[in-house]
């Protein structure tokens, strides 16, 4: 039977996780979740130890400070290839990724390397996000598009599943990008060495509670990550 790893970040997200890994695990009994905790104050690493306990579906990493999404990924997909899992997962522990979404991410993977969970298609499905953010967004992704001519919409969503084969293929120590940038290089190298890619449909739900991790040096490094991975590209160094 194939193993599947949800790897979920964390700072500060106490008030969510325990929910969370809950209903991540009730979609099945092989899927295992590894939360990568960034010594988060409210003690959210502490919640997660306790369910570990007595859960053996459940790991956690603890680090010694907030040092990214991109860096705590790359633990988490290390985790998974050394362990052997074939799926392996990125989701957002603060709901705005609904977790009941794991199992049709599951049956597309049968036919893909890599399914991205899409906010732009079959229309726009984001829920409780102001205009100016989701124009940001949507247009970040056209942006994207247009430059890297990779044929998916929504580049910078972060509800994903891959299969390890993918991540054994892409030299995860390269990676340093954090945010929409970490979500970009890892499909556009996935897409350059020829794995498949498919989007799925989601609806994004902004997050019910605590505070987005959201700012203005996450943009600015999209901004940049993008022409830097197409340069790569064109002088083969990806």
């Amino acid at each position: 039977m194939a193993k599947t790893l949800v790897v979920t970040p964390t700072y500060d997200e106490a008030e969510n996780i325990e929910k969370f890994i809950k209903q991540v695990l009730a979609q099945g009994h092989d899927i295992e979740i590894l939360v990568v905790d960034d010594n988060s104050p409210d003690g959210t690493g502490d919640i997660v130890e306790k369910m570990k306990s007595q859960n053996h579906r459940i790991h956690v990493i603890r680090r010694q400070g907030k040092m990214g999404l991109g860096t705590a990924y790359v633990e988490g997909f290390k985790y998974a290839i050394q362990n052997k899992f074939d799926f392996v997962f990125e989701i957002d522990a603060d709901f705005s990724h609904n977790p009941d979404e794991i199992p049709n991410f599951l049956e597309k993977i049968q036919s893909c390397d890599l399914v991205i969970g899409s906010r732009y298609t079959n229309g726009v499905r984001v829920i409780n996000w102001p205009i100016r953010r989701l124009i940001l967004s949507y247009g970040a992704n056209v942006y994207t598009r247009i430059i890297t001519g990779m044929p998916i919409k929504d580049a910078t969503g972060g509800f994903k599943c891959f299969r390890r084969q993918v991540l054994e293929a892409i030299d995860l120590d390269a990676i340093h990008s954090n945010g929409y940038a970490f979500q970009i290089e890892m499909n556009f190298k996935a897409y350059s060495k020829g794995f498949k890619l498919c989007e799925h449909p989601i609806i994004f739900m902004d997050r019910r509670s605590g505070v987005s991790k959201m700012s203005k040096k996450i943009i600015r490094e999209a901004v940049y990550v993008v022409w830097k991975l197409k340069f790569q590209q064109i002088f083969g160094k990806l």
